[in-house]
């Protein structure tokens, strides 16, 4: 059961070591796992154990309702915004707090604490939805969430344009992300490519709307040792994957977990974010 998410782990941290020994490519959209091996944290070499605590962070991609029924791609990855809604009321009444990547970062490093049933919510590439269904949606519960931007497909169709991204920026409930440049798979390919993929894209947003970018997120959930490093070296604080899970600490911080809600709403999402084992699904 662990087998995958045991090398996720092990290679993504083994840069701390002075004899790196394995390269392994990892996909990690089919792994699963609830506590880290202790192997892991004794070659981390720490003053003191790291400290665990459970974040869940939301991954979304569209929420809209899908006009084109033979966009099967894009109807497995859409919420509609009435489902949207009710999930972020749902997550509102039932008491969670609405953190930031930014702010989980800080909990990590040990510069500020986690408020009362702290959650992230997430979502991928950057599309026009984000302005005109997620931000009123998030204004109207007071919310805020994330979005990693692939900064090539700015001002192309289906993503969002620059003023918009602006506007955004504007609103403050969306802190922004990098998801590289061309939204490339990053296990396997060339270091150069890694490395510009990883740091064009914080460069770029960073520059042109004069914010700051600590977070990354794998396209596809696709990562290796490299990527890992890349995005270490880049100066990101924390970088998310989709490796089912809510377990946080320093061990994961550059792979941190994500859960797809789905469809669920009310108890049935409550519930399903309050598991205590690991079989996300």
């Amino acid at each position: 059961m662990f087998a995958s998410v045991l090398i996720l782990v092990i290679s993504g941290f083994e840069f701390l070591l002075s004899k790196a020994e394995r390269k392994p490519t990892i996909e990690t959209n089919k792994s699963e796992v609830k506590k880290f091996p202790k192997k892991v944290i004794e070659h981390l070499k720490l003053v003191k154990p790291p400290q665990y605590f459970n974040v869940p962070i939301l991954l979304y991609h569209y929420v809209e309702f899908v006009k084109d029924t033979k966009d099967t791609m894009r109807q497995s990855l859409n919420i509609t915004p009435d489902i949207f809604e009710m999930q972020v009321k749902s997550l509102k009444e039932a008491g969670f707090t609405f953190i930031t990547t930014h702010e989980l970062g800080l909990v990590i490093d040990g510069q500020k604490k986690l408020p009362p049933k702290p959650l992230i919510i997430t979502f991928d590439d950057g599309h026009w939805d984000i302005l005109t269904d997620i931000v009123p949606i998030l204004n109207k519960y007071n919310a805020k969430a994330v979005v990693y931007i692939i900064t090539d497909f700015l001002d192309t169709p289906d993503f969002l344009s620059t003023a918009q991204l602006h506007e955004v920026i504007k609103s403050k409930r969306l802190e922004i992300g990098a998801h590289t440049v061309h939204h490339v798979s990053l296990s396997g390919k060339m270091p150069q490519t890694t490395k510009y993929e990883v740091a064009e894209s914080k460069n770029y947003l960073e520059k042109k709307f004069n914010i700051w970018v600590d977070s990354f997120a794998y396209p596809n959930g696709a990562l290796d040792l490299p990527a890992i490093k890349a995005v270490r070296e880049a100066g990101y604080a924390t970088a998310v994957s989709t490796v089912p899970g809510v377990e946080v600490s320093v061990v994961n911080r550059f792979a941190l977990y994500r859960l797809r809600p789905g469809r669920r709403t009310g108890q049935e999402l409550v519930d399903y974010l309050s598991r205590e084992d690991s079989s996300y699904r």
